[in-house]
C-alpha cells in the first residue's frame, strides 16, 4: 500500500524500515552517551590511566561519526522519495 503526497509515492514498509533505523541511531547515540559518562567517572574514580581515556573518547567519537553519516542516508532517502 502506497501513500501519496507532495508529488511522490512512499511505500509504508520504508518508512517503517527508517523508523527503525531511526530508533537504532538513537539508541546507539543513547548508549554512547551513558556509556562514556560512567567509563568517565569510573576512570576518574579508579585514577586509570589517561590514555584510557583517549581510546574511551574516539570510540565514542566514531560512534557519533556513524550516527551522523546514517542519520544524513536516512535523510537523503526521504528526499530522493
Amino acid at each position: 500500500m502506497a501513500k501519496t503526497g507532495q508529488g511522490f509515492t512512499m511505500n509504508g514498509n520504508d518508512e517503517h524500515a527508517r523508523a527503525r533505523e531511526a530508533r537504532r541511531i538513537a539508541m546507539v547515540l543513547g548508549g554512547t552517551i551513558v556509556a562514556w559518562v560512567a567509563i568517565n567517572a569510573v576512570g576518574r574514580a579508579l585514577a586509570l590511566p589517561n590514555a584510557l581515556a583517549l581510546v574511551v573518547d574516539f570510540a565514542a567519537l566514531a560512534a557519533f561519526a556513524w550516527a551522523l553519516v546514517m542519520t544524513y542516508r536516512i535523510w537523503r532517502a526521504r528526499q530522493d522519495n
